[in-house]
């Protein structure tokens, strides 16, 4: 299975959010959305960054005042992307290695096509091992 394939099923649509805006108008595309993560791009393609509930949390820590300032001050710089071809093995290995649960996936190009959270890979890993299950159970019935 390859990440394009969960990308087909969920879609490829990605919210995205500026550097520049506030962590208010942030919090309300999470909100909004129902997201627990947006990429932090310039021109809706090339990735500058990720921006999650998590940063959010440990942005606090500063104060209330953290509404009120850019994204680009809590997002991550150090994103972690993946390619539409590479297997969903890579996929989860990398999250559970960085203890990361969203990760951009960017063509050949380096333009951004999707993104992938963790529960979209369990989701598709149930779907795969349900697939697995039925053909066997097919073969078992079949040659009985």
């Amino acid at each position: 299975m390859r990440i394009s394939d969960i990308l087909r099923s969920k879609g490829a649509g990605v919210v995205t959010i500026g550097p520049e805006d506030s962590v208010r108008s942030l919090v309300a595309a999470l909100a909004e959305h129902n997201l627990g993560a947006l990429v932090v791009t310039t021109d809706g393609a090339t990735v500058a960054g990720i921006v999650s509930e998590r940063d959010i949390a440990r942005g606090l820590q500063a104060g209330p005042d953290l509404l009120d300032t850019p994204v680009s001050q809590i997002m991550t710089t150090e994103v972690h992307t993946r390619n539409p071809d590479d297997s969903i093995e890579d996929l989860m290995l990398l999250m559970t290695e960085r203890r990361i649960r969203h990760v951009p996936v960017v063509a050949g190009n380096g333009a951004l096509v999707g993104i992938v959270s963790i529960g979209d890979v369990v989701k598709g890993r149930i779907g795969q091992l349900e697939f697995e299950k039925q053909q066997l159970e097919g073969y078992i019935a079949g040659a009985g």
